[in-house]
């Protein structure tokens, strides 16, 4: 409203005063309505843009469009001129030196603007109105700087040199101010509505679930998009929340999956990845220890346990073995996949193959890698602490087959005999005793295996 009434004021003694003050021009009856028409014209003008320009400011809450609406006509009043206006003074260089050094700097903000930050219709107008200006002054400033038409009286002549000196002026400075609050201003943000007193947000969980032995553990249940802190959202470990681990991984051209969340054998540890860190972590009894750096998503291995829970592998683009006692990495040389290793060797496989290797990396034996079949378990191996034996577990078929490392010769192949519907979940390696251990997927129980005739037995205690 305040610019709306200076731009409707009539020209005032004291605006003359200021410009005959700045342009040296004695003012004669000859010349005066010459220059009062020209601050008139102006005047006229500024009020139909500042009529323009306050609906889209009012509605939008921006303030930018009240300087175009000011600043518009000092700049756009020589594109409509007929004709050129007289040269203008040489101090007029210095506004021209301020306007380039503002439109600079409007450029360099404005294409940190447009490439750190989303994208707006508000941004993009903006934008918009700082080109046309930033291409509008030097064509006004190039008609500007053309001589007078001859034949006018002296009187007329010297005053539309003022006029042209206090009009380039008004361009560069109106420029100016253009671009700069182009980059400068931005829209009003609304408040945001008071959350009302019985539905204050309930944060996410911040505790460190512990346990002594997992029991059982399930996967979250619910939308990856949900509340972070509803119970479906987490992983649950003996049926209580285990929010330190993430729920789930979210990679480019697919659905969010289950992040990774594993086991161990002996139920006394598990391996995931952590929910705000994004690092893969081993817990057990004894609290938690980190195994890699941040991960992105694309990043994530696939955790597994090896030689009686002794080692922890994440498989993924390169095997990485970890020793759980002294944290230790442990190479293993073109792995794709590594599935047990103990003191005797290691074994792993390849795009091809399935490869027992000793300790120096020496390949002792090789089995082709059978392609996994959908919906089906895959094959997992498990070399006998002395290395002299390699047993598959064939996780189609339930079968159970023993090699001779030294010589590659498959020995025996048995199905076990479980009691009801059960059926061979996992093999757990050797026991004490030396006897094969295997667990049960519908009981979890453990069983001792004789690889020779497939019968089950169990010892308590």
């Amino acid at each position: 409203m305040a610019a709306l009434l200076a731009a409707a004021a009539p020209v005032t003694r004291e605006r003359l005063d200021r410009f005959v003050t700045l342009t040296g021009l004695s003012v004669t009856p000859a010349n005066a309505r010459q220059v009062i028409d020209h601050f008139t014209v102006l005047r006229r003008w500024r009020l139909i843009t500042l009529v323009v320009a306050v609906p889209p400011a009012l509605l939008t809450d921006d303030p930018f469009y009240l300087v175009v609406g000011w600043c518009a006509v000092s700049v756009f009043h020589g594109v409509r001129s007929p004709a050129p206006i007289s040269r203008t003074p040489g101090d007029a260089d210095v506004h021209r030196r301020a306007w380039l050094l503002g439109s600079a700097a409007a450029a360099v903000a404005g294409v940190h603007l447009l490439t750190s930050r989303d994208v707006t219709p508000a941004l993009l107008a903006h934008a918009g109105i700082v080109v046309v200006v930033m291409a509008a002054v030097p064509l006004v400033a190039r008609r500007t700087s053309a001589g007078p038409a001859s034949g006018e009286p002296g009187a007329a002549v010297r005053a539309g040199q003022a006029a042209g000196h206090w009009s380039a002026r008004g361009l560069y400075l109106a420029g100016t101010a253009i671009v700069l609050s182009g980059v400068i201003l931005t829209p009003g943000r609304p408040p945001l509505p008071e959350t009302p007193e019985y539905s204050s947000a309930k944060p996410a969980p911040k505790w460190t679930a512990t346990f002594t032995t997992v029991r059982g553990y399930k996967e979250p249940t619910c939308s990856w998009s949900g509340h972070l802190d509803a119970p479906c959202r987490s992983w649950r470990v003996n049926g209580t929340p285990f929010p330190q681990a993430a729920p789930y991984v979210i990679r480019p051209g697919g659905a969010p999956r289950l992040a990774p969340f594993v086991r161990s054998p002996d139920k006394k540890a598990v391996v995931y990845l952590g929910r705000d860190d994004r690092r893969m972590a081993y817990q057990d009894a004894r609290g938690v220890h980190r195994l890699t750096g941040a991960l992105a998503d694309t990043a994530v291995p696939t955790p597994a346990f090896l030689g009686q829970n002794r080692y922890v592998v994440l498989n993924g683009d390169g095997a990485q073995v970890i020793d759980t006692r002294t944290w230790a990495p442990v190479p293993v040389p073109g792995a794709r996949r590594v599935h047990d290793l103990n003191g005797s060797g290691t074994v792993f496989t390849t795009a091809s193959q399935v490869l027992v290797a000793d300790l120096w990396g020496r390949t002792r034996m090789s089995l082709p890698l059978r392609k996994k079949v959908k919906d089906s378990p895959e094959d997992t191996y498990h070399l006998r602490p002395d290395g002299r034996r390699l047993v598959v577990i064939r996780g189609r078929e339930g079968r159970v087959e023993t090699f001779d490392v030294t010589t590659g010769r498959l020995l025996r192949g048995v199905v076990p005999r479980f009691r009801g519907d059960d059926f061979i979940d996992v093999g757990l390696g050797w026991s004490e005793q030396g006897s094969f251990l295997v667990r049960g997927a519908v009981s979890e129980r453990v069983y001792h295996l004789d690889l020779s005739t497939g019968k089950l037995w169990r010892r308590d205690g």
